[in-house]
């Protein structure tokens, strides 16, 4: 079947059938059906679809306008054109029919040939068309079928998701109220947005009074460490040592607070979680003068252990045998031991309760590191470890600080070098001067560190390595910590395995003259 679609011509007269179909050929339609019975034609049409139907006017059996209504009612022909072939006299039947019957055309006999196919097109055109709109009317209910019921099923999803986000909300709501720590949100400028009732209570005043307040204007930055934007935040951050007044009871309140931006398009804000550390604080204050008391309880018995050991080992009681004096010997030695762990005890709750005051003086670091690297120079030759100074200033470098505790760190340093290197271990001192700021390294070629080891060295009782446990307190490298904090400084390691390990400090505005702090 061509483009144009099957045509069935119908005429009782076979000359005026065999023309037509003869001339639509030459038009390149050659898909066409001819009859000249109209009864056979409507048998043939029950079954056969086709895209028009042309028709003689006046037939035998049935004429032209019967013909077609009929044809028109099978359901094979519902969507096809028709056209009505009439004589002149004829006319006004034709037209009747076409209102009647719904004829697209007549044409009246004798046609001319280049107006007949003319017809014949814009009738196959017009069945073509008819088809495509019902298909598209099909295919437009079916989306719109499709349309309502996803309609529908939306506004259920849309109230299901509603129903969600309300017991999510109240869940949230209920969350921030009854928290039993403090919830504070700021927007850039750090203005107060929204707070719970335990935020009030820490503060001491109402919701009013707080809100638009700036956030680090309400609370106390201790050590005034430095805090990064909180809107530059790609993760929490947890602050420390803060604290807070709480306006009610004229009471400061330590506080811990954490951190995290939430993304809202274009209004980020920060929320901050404040927690009440007083009980913490107040634990641990109990705890450290458990110790601190404990500690200083234990000095006196020692010391007259030591005391009465060195009496007994030098004769003053009467002689003793080698077996004796060795046993009395390592009795001394555990003594003294314990007496250094008590004293470091003491060290560290002096810094943690913030009770040492620093005694700053004007002093050269190099002469103090040459005095202590010849305290410990018994133990180098013990080890046979060589140690080689690298001073900034060979002349004199003076520094501003406490001499005696820095003496401590030093000592701490080089002690360690020498243990931890091992046997022919080279150490090496550096002192260096950037701006007005002290650096000084401590490198040794020993064993190394790993890199998990060092993130714990500086923590209290960290004995320096997760593979062996060393005799030692694990207090000098926190002890030092505290120090050189107490100084306004850092203190870092860095370190390889098998390829040593450089510990540096450095103290901030050291290296400048100033008064000097009796």
């Amino acid at each position: 079947m061509d483009t144009y679609g099957k045509i069935v011509l119908v005429d009782d007269e076979a000359m005026v059938t065999k023309t037509l179909s003869t001339l639509l050929k030459l038009e390149g339609m050659r898909d066409t059906v001819c009859f000249n019975d109209p009864e056979e034609a409507i048998d043939y049409l029950k079954t056969n679809p086709c895209g028009l139907i042309v028709s003689d006017f006046i037939m035998p059996k049935m004429d032209g306008i019967e013909f077609l209504s009929n044809a028109k009612k099978l359901p094979a022909q519902e969507d096809t054109t028709q056209i009505l072939l009439t004589g002149y006299a004829d006319k006004e039947n034709a037209i009747k029919a076409i209102n009647e019957v719904g004829i697209f055309k007549y044409i009246e006999k004798p046609w001319n040939n280049d107006d007949l196919i003319l017809n014949i097109k814009n009738a196959l055109e017009r069945t073509m068309l008819k088809k495509q709109l019902k298909e598209k009317i099909i295919q437009l209910k079916a989306a719109n079928d499709e349309l309502e019921e996803y309609s529908k099923n939306l506004e259920l999803l849309v109230q299901k998701r509603t129903m969600e986000l309300y017991e999510s909300r109240e869940k949230l709501r209920a969350i921030f109220e009854n928290c039993a720590d403090g919830i504070v949100t700021f927007k850039r400028d750090y203005a107060i947005t929204s707070l719970n009732e335990a935020a009030c209570e820490l503060f001491g005043l109402e919701e009013k009074e707080i809100l638009n307040k700036n956030f680090f204007e309400l609370v106390i930055n201790e050590k005034n460490r430095k805090i990064q934007n909180p809107f530059s935040l790609t993760r929490p951050e947890f602050l420390r040592d803060f604290s807070l007044v709480n306006y009610k009871n004229d009471t400061k309140i330590p506080i811990e607070i954490s951190l995290a931006k939430i993304e809202n398009d274009k209004n980020p804000f920060v929320v901050a979680v404040i927690r009440n550390m007083s009980y913490q604080k107040e634990n641990e204050r109990l705890r450290d003068d458990f110790i601190a008391t404990l500690t200083h309880d234990l000095r006196t018995p020692l010391l007259a252990a030591i005391s009465g050991l060195e009496f007994i080992l030098n004769g003053t009681l009467g002689d003793i045998n080698d077996r004796q004096k060795e046993l009395l010997f390592a009795m001394k030695k555990s003594n003294e031991d314990m007496l250094g762990l008590t004293n470091a005890l003491l060290e560290v709750y002096r810094y943690e309760a913030g009770k040492i005051y620093l005694c700053k003086t004007r002093f050269c670091i190099n002469e103090l590191v040459k005095e202590c690297s010849k305290e410990l120079e018994m133990l180098f030759k013990q080890n046979n470890t060589e140690i080689e100074f690298n001073f900034d200033n060979k002349d004199e470098f003076n520094i501003n600080a406490d001499k005696n505790e820095i003496r401590r760190v030093i000592l701490n340093l080089l002690g360690n070098a020498v243990k931890h290197g091992g046997e022919n271990t080279k150490i090496i001192v550096t002192t260096k001067q950037e701006g007005k700021d002290l650096k000084v390294s401590v490198s040794d070629n020993g064993g190394g560190l790993s890199e998990e080891d060092c993130k714990k060295l500086f923590k209290r009782f960290s004995q320096g390595t997760s593979k062996k446990r060393s005799c030692s307190t694990g207090l000098g490298l926190y002890l030092s910590r505290q120090i050189v904090e107490a100084h306004g400084g850092v203190i870092f390691v860095e370190s390889e395995l098998n390829k040593g390990s450089t510990f540096t400090f450095i103290l901030k505005n050291a290296a400048i003259e100033s008064k000097v702090l009796l």
